[in-house]
């Protein structure tokens, strides 16, 4: 098994498919890469199903034991199940994170092929909010999320960036993951390091203030250190990797890029490795190197890292949502 020189075992591994999308998130970085590419035919930048299992059958050498698939969209690759029939074929433990919008159709062949679990981005249940801030529909991801709990792929996360604009839904999230079983809310902080508009900026602190103030009980996972709140029926789970150097602490990640090249963190790119056309050992030694490349915490390398808010009370928008 890999480590990096901070003493962190490189277990699992997240690989994008593809930069298309046929979304258009307002907060979209694709995976710290930049705007996302509208949807059309594949292009050479993406790598071919057999690249991607040979990355995997390198990265089960090294005792990585799950895979996560990702893009832009990765149901926008025809040959998705293809991609993951290949995959669990050396490490069994695949799941996926998509918009929903293609999930319906898909999911009970995805599911056959080896898929075990999905996460849906989902920012609101209120159709024109969510069209606002997705740029595309709530109906069919509603009917994927649906069909991916109908066929087994559970639990069924739903991604929720807290934003300025988000924050008044998550009460109502909460309750929407309580009332269907086999969901569950994952709520991230959003990374203002990524996109422009940093007064959209929220102090996650009291995001979680409120969050423990609320549930009957917290947990801390293992990965991350992530923090777990339970409520009745619907369980929370809260990613805020900025400001957090427990967070990265805790890290055993490692990334691919839709063109193969290895990545030692979400929020870096001067740390890309590329694999194409690499013998076997020669793909060995890049994964030793983008180890080797890790660093403690990310935040300390980014020159732009916004200065952090002083923590504050519950949000305004947070509290009248509940009360309300």
């Amino acid at each position: 098994m890999l480590s990096d020189a901070y003493g962190r075992a490189v277990t699992d591994i997240r690989i994008s498919l593809t930069k298309r999308c046929n979304f258009g998130c307002v907060y979209c970085h694709d995976e710290g890469l930049g705007p996302t590419a509208r949807p059309r035919a594949p292009h050479g930048e993406e790598m071919t199903s057999t690249e991607v299992e040979r990355i995997v059958r390198v990265a089960r050498e090294f005792g990585i034991r799950s895979v996560k698939f990702t893009g832009g969209e990765p149901l926008l690759r025809t040959d998705l199940e293809e991609v993951i029939g290949r995959t669990v074929e050396q490490i069994p433990d695949v799941s996926l994170t998509t918009n929903g919008s293609m999930l319906e159709n898909r999911a009970e062949a995805l599911r056959d092929a080896g898929l075990k679990r999905v996460n849906v981005s989902v920012d609101s249940i209120d159709p024109e909010q969510f069209r606002t801030i997705r740029k595309g529909g709530l109906a069919p991801v509603l009917r994927g999320i649906r069909a991916a709990l109908r066929v087994g792929l559970k639990p069924v996360k739903l991604n929720m960036v807290v934003f300025r604009p988000t924050l008044a839904n998550i009460p109502r999230m909460i309750d929407f993951v309580g009332e269907t079983e086999g969901l569950k809310l994952q709520l991230i902080q959003f990374m203002p390091e990524l996109v422009a508009h940093r007064e959209w900026m929220v102090d996650i602190e009291s995001v979680k203030r409120w969050l423990e103030e609320h549930a009957s009980s917290v947990l801390v996972r293992e990965m991350h250190h992530r923090r777990v709140y339970l409520f009745r029926e619907a369980e929370v789970e809260v990613v805020d990797p900025v400001y957090n150097p427990e967070f990265c602490a805790n890290c055993h990640r490692i990334r691919v890029t839709h063109r193969g090249e290895l990545k030692g963190c979400l929020n870096r790119n001067d740390d890309l490795v590329p694999t194409r056309g690499l013998d076997d050992e020669a793909l060995r030694a890049a994964f030793r190197e983008v180890v080797a490349l890790r660093v403690p915490y990310y935040g300390a390398y980014i020159a732009d890292l916004p200065r952090r808010a002083p923590a504050t009370e519950v949000p305004a928008e947070l509290a009248k949502a509940r009360d309300a």
